[in-house]
């Protein structure tokens, strides 16, 4: 149940009046439910009982300390994208062998400080960063753990944008390049390869995806007869958003990776990202004008793309709340907008309210 309701008209969080709260910050703010989050990590948790995985906070979804904290304290490690994020997990508590290191585009300095903090993987996505980590193990005589992330060609039918498992995306490498490259691994002295990952998108509804790659990377691994620690299955597990969409079946998927990781022998890590904090939080804003238009008005808003960058970039829909419920209505078409200037700037389509 959400943790946000209305109580006699007034909108409340976790028994607070949003209102109150209003009165002592100046908005626009994000505002977030500590006792949501929990339950999230919690109810994840408790599905992956039998798997008993590694749950790495998908760091990208959100990397306000505070919410950091709050996982880490649960036992949430974190998955990574930037040395930013690293940093910032390591000061909200998170111990270095709970924190895997993705993303194409790492640079020299961030993977020196990913191997300086012995953190538990680097997760590689190219033949090139490779070759490159080898060559820093070898200058530091260190033998560097990592993670190759594979791109298994699955389409997760989620936003174009939002899609990183298709071969035509930058993610991972081929798996006929990474079959290359691990029938040459011991050239590469410095480098241990102790996970193969995979990341197929963001958003995802539906559990046959998963079910794909998953056969994707049986299959993989078994002809290269690859002895594994960890095989790190990403996240993207998807939230309802309005109620024509589908809630994913996270329990029939944790039996397919039950079955998975009792075959392989390995442990098994997540990086669920939105599915632990996006139903969790508000961004609260004013209206500071509303304008009549030719065909609609306009509610002019002091939160912008800036702020919130979901609608603008994936054409997302979200719902608008009022912290105070009236019976008033409005005879025309309105549209809420932000205060940038890009036509983009703006909160919903035509609605009628």
């Amino acid at each position: 149940m959400s943790q946000f309701k209305y109580f006699e008209e007034k909108l409340f969080i976790e028994n607070v009046s949003v209102k109150n709260i209003v009165k002592k910050n100046k908005t626009p703010f994000y505002l977030y439910s500590e006792e949501q989050i929990k339950k999230n990590y919690l109810d994840f948790e408790k599905i992956f009982k039998k798997v008993n995985p590694l749950i790495c906070f998908a760091a990208k979804a959100n990397t306000n300390l505070t919410v950091m904290k709050i996982l880490g304290k649960l036992g949430s490690g974190a998955d990574v994208v930037s040395g930013g994020e690293l940093l910032k997990a390591l000061k909200a508590g998170i111990k270095p062998n709970k924190i895997v290191f993705s993303g194409v585009g790492k640079t020299e300095e961030e993977l020196k400080l990913a191997i300086k903090k012995k953190i538990l993987l680097i997760n590689v996505e190219s033949e090139s960063e490779a070759i490159l980590i080898n060559e820093l193990g070898e200058k530091n005589n260190k033998i560097i753990s990592i993670g190759f992330r594979l791109n298994p060609n699955v389409d997760a039918k989620t936003h174009k944008k939002i899609s990183t498992g298709k071969a035509e995306n930058k993610f991972g490498v081929s798996l006929k390049n990474f079959s290359s490259f691990y029938r040459n691994i011991k050239q590469f002295k410095n480098l241990k390869i102790d996970a193969v990952s995979v990341h197929i998108g963001s958003q995802i509804l539906s559990d046959t995806p998963y079910k794909r790659t998953l056969d994707v990377l049986s299959k993989i691994i078994k002809d290269l007869n690859i002895k594994l620690k960890y095989v790190d299955l990403g996240g993207g597990f998807g939230i309802t958003y309005s109620k024509k969409d589908k809630q994913i079946n996270l329990n029939n998927y944790a039996k397919l990776v039950y079955t998975f990781k009792k075959k392989l022998n390995c442990n098994i890590i997540f990086e669920p990202g939105r599915s632990l904090v996006g139903n969790a939080g508000i961004l609260v804003s004013k209206i500071q004008y509303i304008k009549k238009g030719l065909n609609k008005d306009f509610i002019i808003i002091d939160a912008g793309m800036n702020d919130f960058m979901r609608t603008a970039l994936y054409d997302a829909s979200h719902d608008i709340v009022p912290i105070i419920r009236t019976n008033k209505k409005s005879k025309e078409s309105i549209e809420f907008v932000g205060p940038i200037c890009e036509t983009t700037c703006k909160f919903t389509k035509n609605i009628k309210k």
